[in-house]
């Protein structure tokens, strides 16, 4: 283990070395984050998943740049061209591009203008002219005239060539270049000629300029989809005379009568060689940053997304909204369990209104429907409508939410819902996943693939596997920070409990089936080997078993513990969740009496106190409703209460009951400055907002969390 990258990561994280070192050995004997995060605190010092997960990502980045740096050098010395100062600039080199341009030189070249004149001999001369060689035209020249260079001309043009190539090779010149092209250049944009725009989604960019170091990486992403379908033009502008005086400075020492061939190799080499090089990495870099930064954006929404709190004890109705097709009512009992499917026709074209008043009545009467979960895909806001009309006439209280039933249909058309209802149509399994995604939506979530639910910006723009194991860790680290209930938990939330393989989860769904229920943690470590067991099980509860502990986060490792400190206390096992547990302890002292760490003694202590704690709950609330808003209601200044269904970089994506969120601006949500709206707010939170400007023709509003000044 490298101490100097060691070093490195705990300078950048603000960290202690001891605790880089002890997460890296942990990860490399093949611990999973989640179970170091939560089970090993004394040994990583309370790091969670985020700084655990970045030791891994820039350790493993700087083990690659040392390993290229290692190649780098050894590939240099095998040409008996290695100095000691090369070596150390290299070692010292920070990014991949450094190391790459320090090896530029040295690098075995395809065939291009220098190397050709090269070949025919012309490198004596070129290196003649760099010297400030005081012969004649004629009399540099004609040693190299032959059948390939038959004029002064021809030769003095490939010494140009060969020169432009020295120039383009230093690395001292491609970095200053690039750091000056970085922080004065400016992206310019460009409509093409003939392009096709149907809708003109790329519009902004047909004539638009904004400055590299300051681009918004939305709009980079925005400016690559639109450059890739041949809508627009790009490129990076800067001061040229700049770059070329630059240039003079380091390389034209003094006067020569050659000194016009080495000016006219600076601008060659850098319009040919230096410029489109660093336009492509300056861009390569934009993009990556903002491929970085949607990936962090979508991953953020989606977690705030998994731990909305779940509508416990409710009877739910979803509700799949359609025209031609009616629209699809599915009966979900407290646990989830389908109870009843309908279809109504309630729209055009059938307009069967009064049957669907009469049948959805029927269902609230049968079943004591508490919440109606309507989809917001087609016919939503017809259909929210309809129903905020209906409850009114229901014989018990019955409230409404708008659910985004994003990722409904691809969970619905998959093996795994076809299996659970083969008898079922598509839209019908859509109904119950609206229905079960409000009651649990951590549990009905993870059926769907992470990208598949639309809580992102420009996704589709992101590399599948950066996208894909970003997602994938949210989803493991939010199923393993609430925990799952082996005898119910589908197979689709087994998968992203630590260290479980889709082997062990066969094994797990097998004995489940062939016994009805698992009794104890005992029967899982035989279930599973050694290793599996330990990182699994403090995250698989055994609620309902014949061992109260194994219903608990209290991992088996500590039961022990937890049995000596109940004793010293005087309680029982039959206390645990009781106010018998709201006791205060020296946990200094007891730490030395249990031979324990200080983590490890408090979560015990906070589990026996909240046996059945879930982090969901401190999140806030859905939001209930109970009738229905439209746009032509609204005033400037009004004051709402909205859920924030999305957060990008430029603003928040409020439901305010309307057909279409409405979009409240970064400039909007506070008074102080910030970078992004997270920072104030994310998805799932309640706030309350007031209406900034109405759009009727576009169907629009502007929202503002700032109360407007009276």
């Amino acid at each position: 283990m490298n101490s100097n990258i060691i070093k490195n990561i705990s300078d950048d994280l603000k960290i202690k070395p001891l605790q880089v070192e002890k997460t890296l050995n942990l990860l490399e004997e093949g611990n999973t984050i989640p179970f170091i995060a939560r089970y090993r605190k004394e040994a990583t010092g309370n790091l969670d998943e985020e700084q655990i997960r970045k030791i891994n990502e820039v350790y493993m980045y700087e083990v690659n740049l040392l390993n290229r740096k290692e190649d780098v050098i050894r590939l240099i010395d095998e040409k008996g061209l290695l100095t000691e100062e090369l070596k150390l600039q290299i070692m010292n080199a920070t990014k991949l591009v450094e190391v790459e341009d320090l090896y530029r030189p040295f690098k075995e070249k395809k065939k291009t203008k220098a190397t050709e004149a090269i070949k025919n001999g012309l490198e004596p001369l070129a290196k003649q002219i760099m010297a400030y060689t005081t012969k004649s035209l004629e009399e540099l020249v004609n040693p190299f005239l032959n059948q390939n260079i038959p004029t002064a001309e021809k030769a003095i043009e490939g010494a140009s060539y060969i020169i432009a190539e020295w120039i383009s090779d230093n690395a001292h010149f491609r970095k200053w270049i690039r750091n000056f092209t970085y922080n004065s250049g400016i992206i310019i944009t460009k409509l093409k000629k003939n392009a096709t725009d149907e809708g003109k989604v790329y519009e902004m960019y047909y004539d638009f300029n904004e400055k590299v170091k300051y681009a918004k990486s939305y709009r980079i992403l925005a400016i690559n989809r639109a450059e890739k379908e041949k809508v627009i033009t790009v490129n990076i502008d800067v001061d040229k005379d700049r770059i070329y005086n630059y240039l003079e400075e380091k390389i034209l020492k003094k006067e020569g009568p050659f000194n016009y061939v080495i000016k006219a190799a600076i601008i060659d080499s850098y319009k040919r060689l230096i410029a489109p090089s660093v336009e492509r990495e300056i861009r390569s870099e934009l993009t990556e940053r903002a491929e970085n930064e949607a990936t962090d954006n979508f991953s953020k929404n989606l977690e705030n997304l998994l731990m909305q709190p779940p509508m416990k004890d409710k009877m739910v109705l979803g509700f799949d909204p359609a025209y031609r097709t009616g629209c699809k009512l599915a009966v979900v009992d407290a646990t989830g369990k389908k109870i009843d499917i309908k279809v109504i026709y309630p729209h055009e074209p059938k307009k069967e209104k009064e049957k669907s008043k009469k049948t959805l009545l029927d269902l609230i009467d049968k079943y004591k429907i508490d919440i109606i979960a309507i989809g917001n895909g087609t016919a939503s806001r017809e259909s929210e409508a309809f129903v905020a009309s209906v409850i009114k006439e229901a014989n018990r209280k019955v409230e409404y939410i708008i659910v985004s039933e994003a990722g409904a249909s691809v969970y619905s058309a998959s093996k795994l819902a076809i299996a659970e209802f083969p008898e079922l149509h598509v839209e019908e399994r859509s109904a119950i996943s609206i229905a079960r995604r409000l009651q649990d939506p951590l549990s009905e979530l993870v059926k769907i693939d992470p990208e598949s639910i639309g809580v992102g910006l420009y996704q589709h723009d992101i590399p599948d596997k950066k996208l894909k194991t970003s997602l994938d860790f949210v989803v493991e680290k939010a199923v393993n920070s609430v925990g799952v209930n082996v005898n119910t938990a589908s197979k689709s939330l087994l998968k992203y409990v630590s260290g479980l393989t889709k082997a062990n989860i066969d094994k797990i769904v097998k004995y489940r089936d062939e016994h009805g229920k698992i009794m104890n943690r005992e029967v899982i470590s035989k279930l599973l080997s050694a290793k599996t067991y330990t990182q699994a099980v403090g995250f698989l509860r055994i609620i309902g078993g014949d061992k109260i502990l194994d219903a608990t986060a209290i991992h088996p490792e500590s039961y022990a513990i937890t049995l000596k400190l109940l004793e010293m206390l005087n309680l029982s096992i039959e206390d645990i969740g009781t106010e018998k547990m709201n006791f205060e302890i020296d946990i200094k002292d007891y730490t030395e009496k249990l031979s324990t760490d200080v983590y490890t003694l408090e979560d015990i202590i906070k589990t026996l106190q909240k046996p059945n704690r879930d982090p969901r709950d401190e999140m806030p609330k859905p939001l209930l409703k109970s009738d229905v808003l439209h746009l032509e209601d609204l005033k400037i200044g009004m004051q709402l209460q909205g859920t924030i269904r999305n957060v990008t970089p430029f603003g928040a994506f409020i439901d305010i009951g309307l057909k279409n969120d409405g979009l409240a601006h970064i400039s909007k949500l506070t008074n102080k400055f910030i970078k992004h709206p997270m920072e104030v707010v994310n998805v799932g939170d309640i706030v309350d907002c007031y209406v900034d400007d109405i759009f009727l023709d576009k169907n629009k509003v502007s929202l503002s969390l700032l109360k407007p000044k009276e």
